[in-house]
């Protein structure tokens, strides 16, 4: 991983903060769940949990909004989900670690998610990993 990919989502996510502000929950819900629009880029992409873990908008698939993530597992088994609105509900922002799906190359990849809480919602953003860390080549 580059020590920009991290950064990036933060950036992400603090724009996406700005853009709800500016512009009020429906036109930015609108806005983030829009494939083709300013939050998705490549593998990049706004989504927006509320704090029972109903997905509200999503920028890759707009499928996923109005389900409930709360027990969303990813490859390894990890609740992800659950501990981003754990963590949220209990600092405010965050970041996790899973394993992901890549829209892009459809291959299983580690993935880092910063996240805000911002009102009764949860922005998140991630970036795919695409090489694995030290801790990771002891699992190959």
């Amino acid at each position: 991983m580059t020590a920009h990919q991290p950064k990036k989502a933060e950036d992400w996510v603090a724009r996406a903060k700005a853009f709800y502000n500016a512009t009020g929950k429906e036109i930015a819900m609108a806005e983030f769940t829009n494939p083709r629009g300013q939050f998705v880029q490549n593998q990049q992409y706004i989504f927006v949990l509320d704090m029972e873990a109903n997905m509200l908008a999503h920028g890759m698939n707009q499928l996923f909004v109005g389900k409930n993530f709360m027990n969303v597992k990813d490859m390894t088994g990890k609740k992800f989900i659950s501990d981003i609105v754990n963590t949220a509900k209990e600092k405010g922002l965050g970041w996790t670690e899973y394993k992901w799906s890549d829209p892009i190359t459809k291959k299983t990849m580690p993935k880092t998610l910063y996240f805000e809480k911002v009102d009764n919602m949860i922005i998140c953003c991630g970036t795919y990993r695409e090489t694995p860390d030290a801790s990771e080549l002891d699992l190959l």
